[in-house]
């Protein structure tokens, strides 16, 4: 899936994991050990056999005290100016859809835009999500529902969000057609481990 119909540069999620795994000298029993997965499971996302969910990936990621946009990196140095043509971006797949960097994992400050493309029924999970900063939500495409504390919001094509991120919040996709959205993290702690995406953590309300 793509974003506005452009293509994007796909990230090996299995390589990227392995690599992470390896510069901190972690066993995959260890690993399994941290983030509550099997061993199993772990080998076969690192050999290519099996495509994490999403909040697989937020487990591993806090096993290794990371973000989860580290998963969309492969350079590791920051800088002060990103330009990204929109066949360059990175992209991580998820069982019910698509997350595309759109620079945030390669800036120096703290802002992480990114695209999120949601097949109809995927959602943020059964957990309100809570994180520091602001967090805004432009929809593109299709239907996005957000809970914020006790507020309900149907967002739809050109309709935007901004909020304080301590809110508890949630979203779904309620309608029938594929949701495209853009969302913009803003303002978070510096170092906070979910310090972009935490959303995404929870992507879909599947069991592991």
């Amino acid at each position: 899936m793509d974003i506005l119909g452009k293509s994007a540069v796909s990230v090996d999620v299995g390589i990227r994991l392995r690599q992470l795994r390896e510069q901190r000298g972690l066993s995959i029993r260890a690993l399994a050990r941290q983030s509550g997965l099997s061993a199993n499971a772990l080998s076969l996302i690192e050999r290519g056999r099996s495509s994490p969910s999403v909040s697989t990936l937020y487990k591993v990621a806090g096993a290794m005290n990371i973000p989860i946009t580290t998963f969309f990196q492969t350079e590791p140095e920051l800088h002060d100016v990103i330009h990204i043509r929109a066949g360059e971006r990175t992209r991580v797949p998820f069982t019910r859809g698509l997350v595309e960097g759109l620079g945030g994992e390669q800036f120096s400050g703290r802002v992480e835009p990114f695209a999120l493309t949601l097949e109809n029924g995927a959602n943020s999970g059964p957990q309100p999500i809570v994180h520091t900063g602001h967090e805004f939500v432009l929809c593109l495409r299709g239907q996005l529902e957000y809970q914020v504390e006790d507020e309900i919001f149907l967002l739809e094509a050109g309709d935007t969000l901004l909020f304080t991120a301590h809110r508890q919040h949630r979203w779904r996709n309620p309608g029938p057609l594929v949701t495209n959205a853009i969302f913009v993290l803003s303002g978070f702690t510096d170092g906070e481990d979910l310090h972009s995406l935490r959303l995404l953590a929870m992507a879909e309300g599947e069991s592991e």
